[in-house]
């Protein structure tokens, strides 16, 4: 029987960000990521020392807390991580179905899967500069064929100058898809840390609406990570 390695299983919370924000959603999050962003905000979801805290779950149990979370209320699922897609989710996306379920997912493109036509929105979030990841846009437009006629959106986390006209690129390269930006928010270095420089953040989103604005780049959603705001970098919600 499959297993899945997951992070953390959490809410009812609303979604904080992207395409479907301020949904009532029930969280799944992956353990284990094929990327290691300098600013990483999910370590604990990415890092193989926190390997001793994922749980090896099938579809069912996991199926079975999110029934218990959401009291029995069929809400939206979200796949995060680390990255999902580096597992098989597809039992799982299937059994919440079955239930009223619908499953949303953040990836950030560098794998491709048959079962993203499952799903009922695919975020793609491919990685800018300022996280010293590279795109591999062969295995980016591969998830997109995957995804077929899902709701599919672009994603990007802009940090800085660089960030922001490699982002331009990306919507002219992708130009059918909706796209959402957001300031970068980073997780100061140590296990238990939840720090935030909101002060950083407000200042790169004010900047970040400023210069599209100035730029008549209209096309982005420049919007915030709410869950943030309002709770920091507190994991579990």
């Amino acid at each position: 029987m499959i297993r899945l390695r997951i992070s953390e299983i959490f809410g009812p919370t609303i979604q904080g960000e992207g395409a479907v924000i301020g949904t009532p959603t029930v969280f799944v999050r992956a353990g284990g990521c094929d990327y290691r962003c300098s600013w990483c905000d999910s370590l604990h979801a990415v890092d193989s020392s926190y390997r001793h805290e994922w749980a090896a779950m099938t579809p069912e149990e996991i199926m079975t807390k999110v029934t218990d979370l959401s009291g029995g209320e069929p809400l939206t699922i979200s796949l995060s991580g680390g990255n999902p897609a580096i597992q098989d989710f597809a039992p799982l996306i299937r059994l919440g179905r079955t239930r009223g379920y619908g499953t949303v997912m953040e990836t950030q493109g560098s794998v491709a899967r048959d079962w993203f036509s499952e799903l009922a929105t695919l975020i793609l979030s491919p990685k800018p500069p300022s996280s010293g990841e590279t795109v591999d846009w062969a295995a980016f437009d591969g998830c997109l064929a995957a995804a077929g006629s899902v709701e599919t959106v672009l994603k990007i986390v802009i940090f800085d100058e660089a960030d922001y006209t490699w982002a331009r690129d990306v919507a002219a390269r992708y130009p059918s898809l909706p796209i959402f930006l957001q300031p970068g928010n980073h997780t100061p270095p140590g296990p238990e840390s939840d720090a935030i420089d909101m002060g950083g953040i407000m200042t790169r989103y004010e900047w970040l609406i400023e210069r599209s604005l100035a730029d008549r780049w209209f096309n982005p959603r420049i919007l915030p990570q709410l869950h943030v705001l309002i709770w920091g970098n507190k994991r579990g919600v």
